[in-house]
């Protein structure tokens, strides 16, 4: 599995006595946490720095986007056939397909530097020769918006109108017909000429897109579906059956726009991602300030970045600062304080502050611009069932019409037979043996399950990781945000120096009164909770990065981080102590005082979502042999919850190799491995597992996008449901190609024999696709509300 995500682990230091410093540590990405209202240091700065490292971002480029060479926009390429007939139409012109490169999702093909000199207008004319069209790529555009999408919607439904009208014309003029008769599509005296002509534009505009691609075929001596979808067609014409040769051209039109429609979903996907940064940036030179488009800024040059924008590019802070809610890379809920010397990325918004930022990366190499390539390359791959229907289809195909010209020439040839009675059970064959209800049964179970899956807030990114999660037996989860809730609250008070619990709250609050911050949140909360009524302080003044400080009761209060109280020389030993406690056992410290002593202690902690430990045991129950637990948080505070929710495994104080590590020694250990995390910043991990589950509600669109299956909300217990569907969307899909393979083994034998007759094949393939497809939408009907466990 390719790795293609950003990375965020939190990489716990070691606790120790207050006022050390834990520089020691390489930050590549330091995330302090600390309150953008008044400090509050959610990183534990007062002693314990919890920071969040980020390692470095895992290097699995595209093909595509490894190559370096010519790039040109492929409209209609959709899926691996077109790639396959590309590298035959554009490899001789290169001088072999080993000089080609392509992104599928992107509708991208490159010509490698290794090809040599070939002119543009040498390929896109090779590239229209197989009914494709190409242009030279533009750097920065977004992904290609195939307008034959649009036009495949439309010729796909005019072409299932013209087969409904003269399907109504033939009942019309069929009266006293039997019902057989009537299917059987029988005129004593022919088809009258409305009916042929609406059957004919029938067919007409469904192989609109087929034609050409069956043309190709041909020429190059390669027989496939396209080719034996016309010749099934062409055949259905020449015998006379006009609504044969229309169901057949409408069924596999329909079996087309299937898939480019669901490319397009993934590409509108990385549309999305393309939007988090902005395009334009105010650069700031010895000139003054002015707008220019991101991808022409230099590294190193300055710009601008006002409160409430998006950042433009990665970079330092030289000036400024702000708290910026980092959210579409790293998916933390809680908004990080940022000075001068920190390091923002792009994506991410810019709080109330004023910053000036020197650029660091180029606009194609930053976090954000990584994170959209590696989405690419995850949406590329097919489902293993939807590449052995195409591999089955190769050999089918040729074998099929061997078969049609044997049961043409063996008969008359050796058993006397008659010449035209066997020209016809060929055809007949040709008519039976066209594989649509067995091309049409897989796409159509994949689009049902996707779909379902979707209505029941699960997005499976792709047919690829629909079949997976039925055969999961070991799953890897952080534990920040995904056993827990992501959200801080109080867990313990403790007042110090003769104060009550309530006036403790009463000078937390009046000092919190006025934030919006998370943690100022959970503390008016628990006040709630308490039923502590608390006044507004007065003359309330933030500390950057250290705390806040007001009047409460005509006497001055403060409220901040550990570190707050060293450096005003209140540090106390015994107080010290509590705190490494506290944080030892995950939780994260505030401090209330005034110059005179400290007032008390505030601890707030992440807390277990109550749905957790029985979740864990129905994954048990649906065969998930080991739950392991992978946390850069420090090794009590993981035992404590994975005591308390049932997990097998606990692996804590991991930087973010040490998660791959992990999840390479479980893909050892289990044939199938999960990696369940709050979004992005669990990537490496999620990348290096067989597929990545992401925590929708807690993560981003970033992190959605990213991993191969998101839970649209934080109810983990979608994961077994998610098993369960996958079983059953397998089974049905089975079941499908089983049926469809079966009723084909059947009317070949028939058709063989000269028993088959084309009312015979007509009912068979028609009902064939029908019934897979009405198998195939029983997906839709997949809602499981169920608790899970």
């Amino acid at each position: 599995m390719s790795a293609r995500k950003t990375t965020h682990s939190h990489a716990a230091e070691p606790a120790s006595c207050c006022g050390h410093d834990h520089s020691g540590h390489a930050k590549i990405i330091e995330h302090s946490h600390k309150h953008d209202d008044h400090g509050h240091s959610h990183s534990h700065d007062h002693a314990h720095d919890h920071s969040h490292d980020h390692g470095p971002l895992p290097e699995a480029p595209t093909a595509a986007q490894k190559a370096s060479g010519r790039s040109f926009r492929v409209f209609g390429m959709d899926c691996a056939e077109e790639v396959a007939t590309l590298k035959t139409a554009v490899g001789p012109v290169v001088g072999g397909d080993r000089h080609l490169a392509f992104d599928v999702l992107n509708g991208r093909m490159t010509i490698l530097d290794s090809a040599g000199s070939v002119r543009d207008a040498a390929i896109v004319s090779a590239v229209a020769a197989t009914g494709l069209k190409a242009e030279p790529w533009q750097e920065g555009a977004p992904p290609a918006k195939d307008a034959r999408l649009g036009e495949q919607k439309l010729f796909t439904a005019l072409s299932g109108i013209f087969l409904l009208a003269g399907f109504a014309v033939h009942v019309v003029t069929s009266p006293g017909q039997s019902f057989l008769e009537i299917m059987g599509f029988h005129h004593p005296a022919g088809a009258p000429l409305a009916e042929q002509a609406a059957l004919l534009l029938s067919v007409i505009t469904g192989a609109r897109f087929v034609a050409i691609k069956a043309w190709y075929s041909l020429k190059r001596l390669s027989p496939d579906m396209n080719l034996l979808m016309m010749v099934a067609v062409a055949g259905a014409l020449i015998i006379g059956e006009w609504f044969e040769a229309a169901t057949v051209a409408f069924l596999f039109a329909l079996s087309l726009l299937l898939e480019s429609w669901s490319v397009g979903r993934a590409r509108n996907a990385v549309s999305t991602l393309l939007d988090l940064a902005p395009p334009v940036v105010r650069v700031k030179d010895a000139n003054g300030e002015r707008e220019m488009k991101a991808a022409e800024v230099a590294v190193g040059s300055r710009f601008i970045v006002r409160g409430g924008d998006r950042i433009a590019l990665d970079g330092r802070i030289v000036s400024g600062a702000s708290a910026v809610n980092q959210a579409p890379i790293t998916g933390e809920s809680i908004p990080v304080s940022k000075e001068i010397g920190d390091e923002v990325f792009a994506g991410t918004i810019n709080g109330d502050g004023l910053l000036e930022v020197e650029s660091a990366k180029a606009a194609t190499d930053t976090t954000l611009a990584r994170i959209i390539r590696m989405v690419s390359d995850a949406h590329s791959r097919r489902a293993a069932v939807e590449q052995w229907v195409e591999r089955f289809a190769r050999v089918y195909t040729p074998a099929v019409m061997v078969l049609a010209l044997l049961v043409f020439v063996v008969p008359p040839l050796l058993f006397g037979g008659t010449w035209e009675a066997w020209f016809y059970n060929a055809l007949v064959l040709l008519v039976i043996a066209c594989p649509c209800a067995l091309v049409i049964s897989t796409p159509v179970s994949i689009v049902a399950a996707l779909a379902s899956a979707a209505r029941n807030g699960v997005l499976i990114k792709g047919g690829t990781f629909i079949e997976l999660p039925a055969k999961l037996t070991a799953l890897a989860m952080d534990k920040t945000g995904t056993l827990t809730k992501g959200e801080p609250q109080v867990t313990r008070v403790i007042p110090l120096s003769g104060h009550s619990e309530e006036e403790l709250l009463q000078r937390a609050g009046a000092l919190e009164a006025r934030s919006s911050h998370p943690l100022a949140q959970a503390v008016t909360q628990y006040l709630a909770s308490k039923k502590v009524k608390a006044v507004a302080a007065e003359d309330v003044k933030l500390l950057p990065g250290k705390g806040v400080q007001g009047s409460f009761n005509g006497k001055t209060y403060w409220l901040g981080s550990w570190r707050y109280v060293v450096e005003r020389g209140q540090a106390d030993d015994a107080v010290a102590a509590q705190i490494a406690e506290l944080e030892n056992a995950g939780a994260t410290t505030v401090i209330i005082g005034n110059d005179e002593h400290l007032c008390g202690i505030i601890a707030l902690a992440d807390t277990i979502r109550p749905e957790a430990k029985a979740i864990l045991s129905a994954l048990h129950a649906e065969g998930v042999k080991e739950v392991v637990m992978l946390t850069g948080d420090n090794r009590a505070a993981a035992n404590a919850v994975a005591q308390a929710v049932g997990i097998d495994t606990v692996r804590a104080e991991l930087l973010p190799e040490q998660k791959v590590e992990a999840i390479d020694a479980l893909t050892k250990r289990h044939a199938m491995v999960a990696m369940i995390g709050d979004g992005v910043n669990d990537a490496p991990a999620m990348a290096r597992a067989h597929f990545g589950i992401a925590m929708g509600a807690i993560g981003s669109d970033a992190a959605i996008e990213t991993a191969d299956i998101a839970l649209m909300t934080d109810d983990l217990s979608k994961v077994p449901w998610l098993i369960r569907h996958s079983r059953r969307a397998m089974s049905i899909i089975r079941q499908n190609i089983v049926f469809a393979l079966g009723v084909k083994a059947l009317f070949v034998a028939l058709t063989a024999l000269g028993i088959a007759t084309m009312w015979g094949a007509i009912a068979a393939d028609v009902g064939a696709s029908l019934l897979v497809v009405g198998n195939a939408l029983r997906l839709l009907n997949a809602g499981d509300k169920r608790m899970q466990g």
